[in-house]
Formats: C-alpha cells, sequence, structure tokens
C-alpha cells in the first residue's frame, strides 16, 4: 500500500527521497508528496494527484531543497484521489508535517475534539488529526516551554486507534525525524552520518545495505548523531540491525526468491488492508462509502449477477455463497468471457457485480457494458485505483493488497474474497437478514484471520515436505463440499498453472459420477475438510466430505487433507494432513487456499519452472 521515505544527512534531500519512493512504486498509491526542511527556507511541501512523474514534474517548476525530509506515495481510503489529499499533511501553524500509512478508526471523534478547540481541517483524511494532535501536545508544555517532537508524537499515537506507521518532522526541530509503528512496517537505515525511514527495504537499499525494522509499538528518533529507540511510554529499547545482502531486484522481492512467495506472506497484509476503515469492531457494522447505489436499491434487489475470469471467477463462486448465506439474495455466477454471448436475462431490480485484479480485463468489462445496457447497475471488485472497470462502474469495493506481479493471483484472490465477504455482511445488515450480534461476531473473526494467516504460513516447511514427494505427479485432483469448491477449483488452477501438472477440481459429493474411475496408487487426492464446529451445516458437510475421503482410500488414492486445528481423527483416513486454524464455514477459505498456493509454489520449483512467469500465461488479459 502507502509509500513512506524519510532522510537526514548531508546528500540532497528531494533526489533521495524521490528514488525511494520511485523503488516503492510497486506497492500501488493515487498521489505522492515531499516536505523537506533545514535550507533556511522554512517547511516546504511539493503535492501532486497521480503518479511520481507529476510530482517531478511539480517540483521542476518549484524546487526545493533541504537538509531533511518525508516523502509518501498515496493509496486513497479517508478521503478521494487529490492533490488537496496527498500526504504531507501539516498542522494549524504549518510548522509540523506527517505522512501515514494505515487507518486512523477514531479520526471523526478526534477531530470533532479538536474542533471544538479550535482547530480547522482543510481534508478529508484522516491524517491530518495526527498533525493536529501532535501540535495540540506541543503547545501544552508547562511554563509556556513547548515539549519536544518525540514527546509530543509519544502522547499523540497512545490517543490513536487503529494501524499506522507514521513519520513526523517540524521546522522548529530542525534535522529531526521521529517515526512510529503499530502494524504496518516501517525500517530505519544506518548510515554514516545519515539514516533513512521508510515502508519496505528496496527504498533505501541504495545508501545502506544496515538497517532495523520497527517493532508494534516503537517509536524511533533520527537525527545526523544517530536513532534513540522507545516504546510508546518513553522506555529504552534496542532492535538488532540487519545487514542486508540482496541485490535490487532480490530486494524488490523482499528477500524472497520470487515474487509468487513474497505475494503468498503478504496476504495477512493485503486482507488486512482491504477491511481496513470498512468494519467497527464495536457495532459490527460495514461502511462501503464507494458506491452509487443507494441503501433502498440494495434492499430492494430481486437478484445479482456476478462476471468473473480465472482466480477471479473462483472468488465469485466463493462469492456466491457469501451473499445467499447472509443477504439472501440469489446470486447467478458467470465466466465473463460467456457472459454476453448468452443474451443474459439482467435489468434494473438487479445488480452486476464484476471482479477483476486489474480492472482492465477486457472480457469483464465487455460484461460489464452488456448489464449496464440492460439497465443493471454495476459494482465493481478491483486492485487497481482509476481502472477502466471502476470508471464505469456505479460503485467500487477496491481490495488494498498492492501489485500482483506473479502471474499466479495469490494475494489478489484472498482480497476478493474478504471483499466479497464485506460486501455480503453489508448487504444483510441493509435487509435486516444478519442481527447485530451476528455481525459483531463476524466482523471479530474477520479481524482474526490476519494472524490465524501468519499460524498458516508457519507451515510452509510442511508443504515444501509434501511438494518433494509429489512434484512427479503427473494429475491431482482437487476435492471440497459447498463453498469449499471453489478452493479446490483454485488449488488445481494455480498447480496447473505454474507446475505444467494436469489437475482438477471437483464436487466431492459427484465423485461417483466419473471421477472415482481415475483413483488408483498414483493419484494424489487433495480434499478440503475443515469444519466449523459451531455450524451445524457445516458439520454435516465435513461428515459427507469425510466418507468422499473415505471412498479415495479405499481405491488406493493418496490423500492430502486440509483440515481444522484439533481435529485428531482425520488422521485415521488421510495419508497426510495440513491443519489451518478454526474459523467460521464463510471465511475458512481463505484459509484453506494457503497451504494449496504453498503447496503449488513449491512442487513448481522442484521441477524447474518459472513460477513468476508461467508459459503462454499473462498477468492481464487486454484482449477478448
Amino acid at each position: 500500500m502507502c509509500g513512506i521515505v524519510g532522510y537526514v544527512g548531508k546528500k540532497r534531500v528531494v533526489p533521495v527521497i524521490i528514488d525511494g519512493l520511485k523503488r516503492l512504486e510497486y506497492r500501488g498509491y493515487d498521489s505522492a508528496g515531499i516536505a523537506v526542511s533545514g535550507n533556511g527556507e522554512g517547511l516546504q511541501i511539493r503535492r501532486a494527484e497521480g503518479k511520481l512523474r507529476n510530482l517531478e514534474e511539480v517540483i521542476r517548476l518549484k524546487p526545493l531543497s533541504g537538509t531533511y525530509g518525508i516523502g509518501h506515495t498515496r493509496w486513497a481510503t479517508h478521503g478521494r484521489p487529490s492533490e488537496e489529499n496527498a500526504h504531507p499533511h501539516r498542522d494549524c501553524t504549518g510548522h509540523i508535517v506527517v505522512v501515514h500509512n494505515g487507518i486512523v478508526e477514531n479520526y471523526m471523534q478526534l477531530k470533532k475534539q479538536l474542533r471544538a478547540s479550535g482547530h480547522t481541517f482543510s481534508t478529508e483524511t484522516d491524517t491530518e488529526v495526527i498533525a493536529h494532535l501532535i501540535e495540540k501536545h506541543i503547545a501544552a508544555g508547562s511554563n509556556g516551554q513547548k515539549i519536544p517532537l518525540e514527546e509530543a508524537v509519544r502522547l499523540t499515537v497512545r490517543e490513536l486507534a487503529g494501524v499506522f506507521a507514521l513519520a513526523v518532522i517540524s521546522v522548529d526541530e530542525p534535522n529531526k525525524i521521529v517515526a512510529a509503528r503499530n502494524g504496518p512496517p516501517a525500517v530505519i537505515g544506518l548510515g554514516k552520518d545519515e539514516y533513512f525511514v521508510a515502508s519496505d527495504v528496496p527504498a533505501i537499499l541504495y545508501h545502506t545495505r544496515d538497517l532495523f525494522f520497527l517493532g508494534d509499538g516503537d517509536l524511533a528518533t533520527i537525527t545526523p548523531s544517530g536513532v534513540q529507540l522507545t516504546d510508546f511510554d518513553g522506555n529504552s529499547i534496542t532492535r538488532q540491525v540487519q545487514h542486508v545482502t540482496w541485490d535490487p531486484i532480490m530486494a524488490e522481492k523482499g528477500g524472497f526468491k520470487h515474487f509468487m512467495l513474497k505475494e503468498i506472506y503478504e496476504q495477512p497484509r493485503a486482507i488486512r488492508d482491504t477491511s481496513m476503515g470498512r468494519l467497527s469492531l464495536d457495532t459490527g457494522k460495514i461502511f462501503l462509502d464507494e458506491m452509487d447505489i443507494s441503501e433502498d436499491e440494495l434492499k430492494n434487489i430481486k437478484k445479482m449477477q456476478i462476471a468473473a475470469c480465472g482466480t477471479s471467477w473462483h472468488a465469485a463462486l466463493a462469492g456466491k455463497f457469501m451473499i445467499e448465506r447472509l443477504a439472501k439474495v440469489p446470486v447467478e455466477v458467470d465466466y465473463a468471457s460467456e457472459f454476453r454471448y448468452r443474451d443474459p436475462l439482467t435489468g434494473p431490480d438487479e445488480i452486476t457485480m464484476l471482479i477483476t485484479q486489474s480492472g482492465e480485463t477486457a472480457d469483464t468489462i465487455a460484461a460489464q457494458r452488456e448489464s449496464k445496457a440492460k439497465g443493471s447497475k454495476t459494482l465493481a471488485i478491483c486492485n487497481v485505483v482509476g481502472a477502466m472497470i471502476a470508471r464505469e462502474a456505479n460503485g467500487t469495493i477496491y481490495t488494498h493488497a498492492g501489485p500482483e506481479i506473479g502471474v499466479a493471483s495469490t494475494k489478489a484472490f484472498t482480497a476478493q474474497l474478504t471483499a466479497l465477504f464485506l460486501f455480503a455482511l453489508y448487504l444483510g445488515q441493509i435487509r435486516g437478514t444478519v442481527t447485530e450480534e451476528e455481525s459483531r461476531k463476524l466482523v471479530e473473526e474477520l479481524s482474526m484471520l490476519p494472524g490465524k494467516l501468519e499460524s498458516v504460513l508457519a507451515r510452509e516447511e510442511e508443504l515444501e515436505d509434501l511438494a518433494k514427494q509429489y512434484n512427479r505427479a503427473t494429475d491431482f485432483l482437487f476435492l471440497g463440499r459447498g463453498i469449499h469448491y471453489p478452493i479446490a477449483l483454485e488449488g488445481a488452477l494455480k498447480l496447473k498453472e505454474i507446475s505444467y501438472i494436469h489437475a482438477e477440481g471437483y464436487p466431492a459429493g459427484e465423485m461417483k459420477h466419473g471421477p472415482n474411475a481415475l483413483i488408483d496408487e498414483n493419484l494424489p487426492v487433495v480434499i478440503l475438510a475443515t469444519k466449523d464446529v459451531n455450524d451445524p451445516n457445516s458439520v454435516l458437510r465435513y461428515e459427507k466430505t469425510i466418507s468422499n475421503l473415505k471412498e479415495v482410500k479405499a481405491r488406493s488414492g493418496q490423500v492430502i487433507a486440509i483440515a481444522t486445528e484439533g481435529d485428531d481423527e482425520i488422521h485415521e483416513s488421510a495419508d497426510y494432513v495440513v491443519f489451518v486454524p478454526q474459523a467460521p464455514e464463510l471465511l475458512s477459505p481463505i484459509l484453506e487456499i494457503v497451504p494449496l498456493q504453498l503447496l503449488a509454489y513449491h512442487i513448481a520449483v522442484r521441477r524447474g519452472c518459472d513460477v513468476d512467469q508461467p508459459r503462454n500465461l499473462a498477468k492481464s488479459v487486454t484482449v477478448e
């Protein structure tokens, strides 16, 4: 998501920051800005909507220089993409500026309090509140004395609810940057008489290889003489300095061997970023403000159509289960490439949802236009701000997954599932089909998913061991029931597209209608056998799935089961079990797909395949 770069030292600060921001472009952004000081001309800010080249043009026309500064690339969450809402943001005095990644969940409450004490605001962002809070605390020193910037930041972050990474400078305290972290990553770079702060390693790697990552609750005060590190309570702490040996290309991959593996590991962050600002843990309410579709229209829709391609189509199938379960609206799912050729029956009392990572998929855009021509309002789920499909939709739910470089989609898929779940719950709340208690519980479960995904990723070694055993297989079968059937399809797709092994996803209940003929001792069968013990339908589905598992074993098939932690009995029937944490039935697919992504990845690597660029495939299909 958003990118932060800060510098204190003897180099020309503007080129250092702009170069660092360019190396963070892969994170995605819709505006950019920079603030510098230290040259006797006070605090200077330049901002621009759009790409960094627009900011560079602004700087060319109106140059600035200094010895310390901060820069930012923003992906809009609160407030539309615009120069006005671009970071850095300043306080009332104009002496303090802040750049910020994350979400301040209580910013409206804080804004109201600050306005009551005389503060005026000029943007729609939550970040501006942080600058004003810092100003308030600096002015609150005893005997007319201002308190130091780092102490004001420390008091400020203790008032913030949400997740954030910050970098702050003040014209009144030259050559000082204060950085803080609670959630989004922040790294401190150590040079010779120069120091850096950034969102990710690539931004500073061309200047230093010595760095350390801030932990949650860390606050760093950076000056030309060094870095002082404390926690949010002011206690001194230390972090171990690392010497990075990555080359620049490897740095962009975050130290991972392939972009695909990096993106698999980015899924906890992608889910968190897609959820941030859209839910309330206190009330269970979902907030989707990016659509021109009224609540009355949503209450009265008779049916939904979803059109998508490839991995997005699998997300759409899972979304059908979510929407029908939570909102009680019937849903049809189409391949976008087939949609307009069947003369679909849609109209004004329906909504057509389009799902696409790039927002430029030709077939999906064609499906959108077909629906609009027949009077249906359209809603997009998209990962790229301002993409064609978003521009033409009545509403867009952006998946804040960040750029996905690997052709085989991973984090975009789980972000789409997250967006679909948010929409299904939102629609259920509007239509009165979900109670407040159910909403709070589901929102709480969604908020815990990133942490649960971390525990799934910790099992990578198990999947690597399985890949050693099965990388020479010529065929795979993936089975699932209900909402888990789309995950079986997606697991099969991941394997076939990057390892070139023939793989097929199938509904587990259909085994007797053909696939049983394929099973022998050479066929690995992956079965999705998770269970939500609090859901009777899930328990019934699980029992039926176990029966299918036993059918496979009776025919000498080799069974790899994805199961829920605590399910001790499944070992009796499966050859190998990979456990995932307990989750509600509608959220468990997000946990289940990660082991399948890792299995496909490690099999492909062992077979010597080009994981990031598989043959004959492109990342975005922009022609029919």
